[in-house]
């Protein structure tokens, strides 16, 4: 009785905390993106494989995507005709990524996790452009150029997400010259378009764990929607400074432990 009883209590502590990594994660994603470098290792520091803590983190970023569009709409900050030809796009790539990713050995995810949390480490190390101020109505030959990137983006998106709002961020905002409220309201939409079909394919091929989807995505419905919400300006320097920490923490777990 009293080991069923610690079972139950070890339980309820990963689910809360879960929960308050989703919030993280939420709160990261919808502001700049790189918040699944939170999400993945700790389920995977928790003895989920790998490529299992990638599907099931698919089940957080879902209502995390639907708390943050439907924030942008309420406040008038929506084109969905323009997010769902964009996010139609990126549906290929994402099929043929989630099937890829699904089929990786887990001991060999984890390695491949730790290189690409260290690349997205430096991106966000890297002085970001300027971005554009004012939005503008882009040509035709942005649309298309925005368009054929959401193809390739759809393929990262399905096969790690991990980062993936820095690939978005430029195409949206560089290329097709969106102002940053405009491109975040796409970025939400889009990731929430691939995801719904990343999910699908997870699902089908592995043994998700819907008990932490559900509590990462309580949380990161919390992180969307305060992000979504918030003009965070001077306060983001020292949440950035910390999720560096933690990640160079977890890079050095997955490679050498």
């Amino acid at each position: 009785m009293p080991c069923v009883e610690s079972a139950t209590m070890l339980r309820m502590l990963e689910l809360i905390l879960l929960t308050i990594t989703g919030v993280a994660t939420g709160f990261l994603n919808v502001m700049a993106g790189g918040g699944s470098m939170l999400s993945v290792p700790i389920m995977i520091f928790l003895g989920v494989p790998g490529t299992i803590a990638n599907g099931t983190n698919r089940l957080a970023i879902l209502p995390q995507n639907i708390s943050a569009v439907w924030a942008f709409y309420r406040k008038g900050f929506s084109n969905f005709k323009l997010s769902l030809s964009l996010g139609a796009c990126t549906i290929p790539g994402t099929l043929i990524g989630a099937n890829l990713a699904a089929k990786v050995p887990s001991d060999q995810f984890n390695v491949l996790l730790a290189v690409i949390m260290v690349i997205v480490l430096i991106i966000m190390a890297l002085p970001q452009p300027k971005t554009l101020q004012q939005n503008q109505t882009p040509t035709k030959a942005r649309l298309i150029a925005g368009h054929l990137l959401m193809v390739l983006i759809g393929f990262w998106g399905g096969f790690i997400h991990i980062g993936v709002g820095f690939l978005l961020m430029p195409a949206l905002n560089r290329v097709m010259q969106l102002d940053l409220i405009t491109t975040n309201a796409h970025k939400v939409f889009i990731v929430l378009c691939y995801t719904v079909v990343a999910i699908a394919v997870f699902a089908s091929q592995l043994d998700l764990i819907w008990e932490y989807g559900v509590a990462l995505g309580i949380g990161t419905w919390t992180g969307a929607w305060l992000a979504a919400n918030m003009q965070v300006k001077k306060g983001v320097g020292p949440i950035k400074w910390t999720l560096n920490i933690v990640i160079v923490a977890f890079i050095i777990k997955l490679l050498f432990f």
